[in-house]
């Protein structure tokens, strides 16, 4: 996974049909979608896929339809710590790693309670370790169950055992992010990918050394956050950054209201057939809710014309015989 240029890896959200099934042909499109947009990677089966409101079969059915699509292209991770124990999570972890993707990737909330100290984390990730054999893994501090943020130093000792090349990071505090990155750069350590999930973070991660963000923001206008993540430390560019970074900021706490359902609003007025149907929400957006996102979906329209950003082709990546009505 590991090279020199910087990327935006999104959290793919899931598509459902009218029976509030997985939309395994809308998949295939937002593949292209995200691909035509410039990413260098996916997150799939993670919590904007829904992945605690579908099936274990449906989360291996989703992974290995997303593998197959990509084809090789850009790399591809997974959350595979689901199970009640740690022999639970080993096992299925071994599942979707099967399905070939690039990295299987634990919650951090998965291996300790709220309650329990760092030594419990690092007791139950040296059992998942073992349990797993060689299988390439990540950590991700998702909000739920509960959001686990691993401080430097227990950082640092799940450095080294030598098996972590990912992390997706939701600290948010700019001391925190910059506590982990020195971490890599103390140790020298090159082979684990640092990214993001902070949009507001996303100038300061970058200057800091991540090697990239991977944030909700992508499943709204992924061509702005792939041209901020490759222009970040570009010195020629830092004005633009600036401006771009206090306008994504702005916005990022409406996006966040009933999202996933917001995003796939947002998708589905760009031109893409993604239903606003939703397994984690239940309520419809309110006016109110589609009238402020028919505002950014303005703001989007004018950060691509300042800063020359070419927007993806959506008509072009719909086969012809693609007949479903969007709703």
């Amino acid at each position: 996974m590991n090279n020199s240029e910087s990327k935006f890896v999104p959290v793919m959200i899931t598509p459902f049909d009218l029976k509030a099934k997985v939309d395994l042909d809308v998949v295939s499109i937002l593949v292209e979608f995200y691909l035509a947009a410039g990413v260098k990677g996916f997150f799939a089966n993670c919590l904007s896929s829904e992945m605690f409101s579908i099936t274990e079969d449906e989360r291996l059915e989703l992974t290995q339809h997303i593998v197959n699509k990509v084809n090789g292209r850009v790399p591809i991770v997974a959350t595979g710590s689901f199970g009640l124990t740690i022999a639970d999570k080993a096992e299925f972890t071994k599942k979707i790693h099967d399905t070939g993707i690039d990295a299987a990737i634990m919650i951090t909330g998965h291996f300790a309670k709220e309650e329990d100290g760092e030594d419990v984390l690092l007791h139950n990730f040296e059992q998942i370790f073992k349990l797993t054999e060689n299988i390439p893994m990540g950590m991700y501090e998702c909000p739920a169950p509960y959001k686990r943020i691993i401080p430097a130093d227990t950082f640092r000792q799940l450095l080294s055992a030598n098996r972590l090349i990912y992390h997706k990071d939701t600290s948010i505090t700019h001391e925190n992010v910059k506590g982990k990155l020195d971490v890599l750069k103390e140790t020298g350590n090159t082979k684990l990918e640092f990214y993001d999930a902070h949009t507001p973070n996303t100038h300061f991660s970058m200057l800091q050394g991540a090697k990239g963000m991977s944030s909700i923001s992508g499943n709204f206008y992924p061509e702005v956050m792939v041209w901020m993540v490759n222009n970040a430390t570009n010195p020629e560019k830092q004005d633009d950054v600036a401006w771009l970074q206090e306008q994504l900021t702005s916005v990022d706490p409406l996006i966040h209201v009933a999202y996933p359902m917001s995003s796939k609003y947002f998708l589905q007025k760009r031109g893409l057939p993604v239903r606003t149907i939703s397994r984690a929400v239940a309520t419809k957006l309110t006016p109110d809710q589609r009238k402020t996102l028919d505002l950014i979906y303005d703001r989007f329209q004018m950060w691509c014309d300042r800063l020359q950003i070419k927007q993806v082709d959506i008509p072009s990546l719909i086969p012809v015989n693609f007949s479903e009505k969007i709703y």
